[in-house]
């Protein structure tokens, strides 16, 4: 049965939109299983990936409904709304290529410091790194009570600051 036509197309929505379908349910259980297992300690984390997952599980909903019944006026919404999230990601994604390695350093070390105490012994725990930047006194304080459960264990061994097992460490070296 050769697939011509509108028949074509609507076949090509409804496996595209199952698709989308499996990608919503995917980030909706990789989410829920990493806040199972402890893995994202983060309530905001976990409730942005599951209203991401949500969200594309109903768009896809309604792509699927409007291919399958041949609803004109939802087919169009549907479009709509693709488009305006197209545009958003294009944004966000042209941003963030933009952003250079001084404004990447100000919105970590602004990060850090409005993190609760219990956020930066977890990144440096995962990290098995201790403190930030060696900027200002604060630092200094931050990086002296550094609780990390490997640098208790290594009497005397130099401490890794945690930006420089980070992202920004790669985009540092020559």
């Amino acid at each position: 049965m050769v697939c011509g036509g509108f028949a074509c197309s609507k076949n090509a929505l409804c496996a595209l939109n199952v698709v989308y379908m499996l990608v919503g349910l995917l980030l909706i259980g990789v989410a829920a299983w990493a806040k199972g297992l402890g893995l994202v300690s983060s309530i905001h984390i976990i409730g942005g990936v599951i209203a991401v997952g949500v969200f594309l599980l109903l768009i896809a909903v309604a792509g699927l409904v409007g291919a399958v019944n041949h609803h004109q006026v939802l087919l169009f919404f549907y479009m709509i709304i693709l488009g305006l999230v197209f545009i958003f990601q294009f944004g966000i994604s042209c941003s963030c290529l933009a952003i250079n390695l001084s404004k990447q350093t100000d919105v970590i070390n602004a990060s850090w410091w409005v993190m609760s105490n219990k956020t930066r012994d977890e990144l440096e725990r995962s990290f098995d790194c201790c403190g930030l930047f060696n900027l200002t006194t604060l630092d200094q304080q931050d990086y002296a009570f550094c609780t990390a459960v490997s640098w208790s264990a290594r009497a005397g061994a130099p401490h890794v600051r945690c930006v420089e097992k980070s992202f920004l460490s790669i985009q540092m070296k020559p």
